[in-house]
């Protein structure tokens, strides 16, 4: 693929039923294999009362890795978005990395405005960690039992081969 911005979209297909339901997965796999990176994945989807959104992500080689990761819902445009949206970050074995309910609350907010990753609206929620190599995963609920469309996304901070 040439570099640049690519959305994969996964869509359900009526069964016998009619039914449109079900659970999906998109992976992406960087593989390095033209001195590439992924600087950026993300997904959207619903929360609600017992459905969260999960966003997994593995951190490769053997180096430590300075992500931010984000809970967006307001500002996603989109309709029926989630209104205070948080986020968690667990590593392979389900320990709480960190978490953050509105984005201005994290130690490290300065920081995530300074690469200018902040989120536009104060309920969203964002956290800059580094991370060891390994499998992490990112979870969106909704604050105080809030529902609606929710959007994780990862960024990698550490520089573009």
């Amino acid at each position: 693929m040439n570099p640049g911005s690519y959305t994969v979209v996964l869509r359900s297909f009526p069964n016998s039923n009619g039914n449109l339901t079900g659970t999906g997965l998109i992976e992406l796999y960087d593989l390095h294999t033209t001195g590439g990176r992924a600087g950026n994945i993300s997904t959207r989807g619903p929360v609600s009362t017992g459905n969260i959104l999960i966003g997994g992500f593995i951190v490769g080689g053997n180096q430590t890795k300075e992500v931010v990761v984000r809970a967006i819902g307001p500002s996603s445009g989109v309709s029926g978005a989630l209104p205070d949206p948080t986020v968690e970050l667990r590593d392979a074995s389900g320990n709480l990395v960190d978490s953050n309910n509105n984005w201005g609350d994290h130690p490290k907010a300065a920081q995530i405005q300074s690469e200018n990753l902040a989120p536009t609206q104060p309920v969203e929620s964002a956290l800059q960690v580094t991370l060891n190599p390994g499998n992490y995963t990112a979870i969106v609920g909704g604050a105080n039992g809030s529902t609606g469309v929710g959007l994780v996304e990862v960024y990698d901070l550490s520089p573009a081969p």
